[in-house]
């Protein structure tokens, strides 16, 4: 039976400036449906804003660069202590780890409803080094064991990343659900015009890590200098110190003495780097989900260059809004933003269709809707009588 009180959902989600980011939109839904929304994460800069929307914050200490054994078997015995003790009528797992451990615990917990979202491949499944080869199978073993159990979904960003999961053999089909990115607040992301002074500027916000492409795009640069293209460079990023691919520092403050590059550090307000900018790149190598990076250029009105890998393509659309490079390809790259900078009626009306596909479908309000939909749906079917136990009572 449906609980007299509110449905109870819980977001597991490993830092909070993560959900506070990429998943405000759909727990702002679900409180507004009625939702009794509590958010499970690594507390920094971001826990006083969560509890001003009215989501209890439940404080996690864990690392996602851990891999002690011991540190990690205790990390799991405290989500399944924290599910026994909350109940929760659904849970929404953000990321590998969280879905990993969460499904573990979820599973042994007995939680009713369970939807574990990955925004695109990562990391893991995407670099080359020995250490993530090694892990790569007993993440494959442990995803077929813990994504396929009843009433639960593997929700994806992008139809490519469905494809892929489809044709792996790790999940049924008829369990994972596709929504489009993690929305953007159109309100709060209107459409800027260009700056009216200054070489035509090229931005990228991303955080400094290898597999974004960071470095590909300072060579593309490189290589206009060096073709007397006048135009400047913004990257708005820190580096993500908890993960392995982060870009020293080091390297990034040297490409910001460089003529023309300009590394910003953390932006607070991300509005401030597309007001100074004329064109959005984001070129990564693969593995996204659907960038929150691009959303919110194209919400603002920016032409895009961007790599042409799944994820990107969701928003990113070649000759519409967006021109697409391979991965990688400093001089494709270049070759792009060259055009852009040269052709500013090309640049407007590629910011116009960009800021129409958000509305399209990928506004928060719409993502939010679906998400809560998927909820509702996976409450519905853990109320709906088990066919086989229906049929075994009938034989008795």
């Amino acid at each position: 039976m449906r609980p007299s009180r509110p449905p109870r959902l819980l977001y597991l989600v490993t830092e909070d400036w993560y959900f506070w980011s990429h998943r405000l939109p759909m727990a702002r839904a679900a409180r507004d449906a009625g939702f009794e929304v509590a958010v499970a994460t690594r507390v920094n800069r971001h826990g006083s804003r969560i509890e001003a929307e009215g989501f209890r914050l439940i404080p996690l200490s864990w690392s996602r660069r851990s891999l002690n054994p011991l540190r990690e078997i205790a990390a799991i015995a405290a989500l399944i202590a924290m599910y026994r003790r909350e109940r929760p009528d659904i849970v929404h797992h953000v990321a590998i780890k969280p879905t990993l451990y969460g499904a573990l615990a979820a599973r042994l917990t007995g939680v009713p409803a369970v939807v574990n979202a990955l925004a695109g491949m990562g990391y893991v499944f995407t670099a080359k080094g020995w250490r993530t080869r090694l892990l790569r199978k007993p993440l494959r073993l442990a995803f077929r064991f813990l994504l396929n159990r009843n009433h639960s979904r593997l929700l994806l960003q992008n139809r490519d990343d469905r494809a892929a999961f489809e044709g792996s053999g790790l999940i049924d089909g008829d369990r994972i659900a596709v929504i489009r990115g993690s929305g953007v607040d159109i309100r709060y992301f209107p459409v800027l015009p260009e700056p009216a002074n200054g070489p035509v500027t090229v931005a990228t916000a991303t955080r400094m890590l290898d597999f974004k492409g960071v470095a590909d795009l300072v060579a593309a640069f490189r290589l206009l200098r060096e073709r007397g293209v006048e135009a400047s460079l913004l990257l708005a990023g820190a580096p993500d110190r908890e993960n392995p691919a982060a870009i020293p520092e080091s390297r990034i403050r040297s490409w910001g003495q460089e003529t023309g590059i300009f590394w910003l550090g953390h932006i607070e307000d991300v509005r401030d780097v597309w007001r100074r900018a004329h064109i959005a790149a984001f070129v990564p190598h693969g593995g996204e989900g659907l960038p929150k990076t691009l959303l919110e250029a194209a919400a603002c009105g920016r032409p895009i260059v961007a790599t042409d890998v799944p994820g990107c393509r969701e928003i990113a659309r070649a000759g519409g809004n967006a021109l697409l490079v391979p991965p990688k390809a400093p001089e494709a790259l270049a070759a792009a933003l060259e055009r852009l900078i040269h052709d500013a009626a090309l640049r407007h009306r590629f910011g116009v269709a960009s800021r129409q596909i958000v509305l399209s479908d990928l506004s928060a309000d719409a993502v939010g809707a679906r998400t809560v939909e998927l909820y509702l749906s996976l409450l519905h079917e853990t109320q709906a009588p088990d066919p086989a136990a229906a049929a075994a009572a009938r034989i008795s």
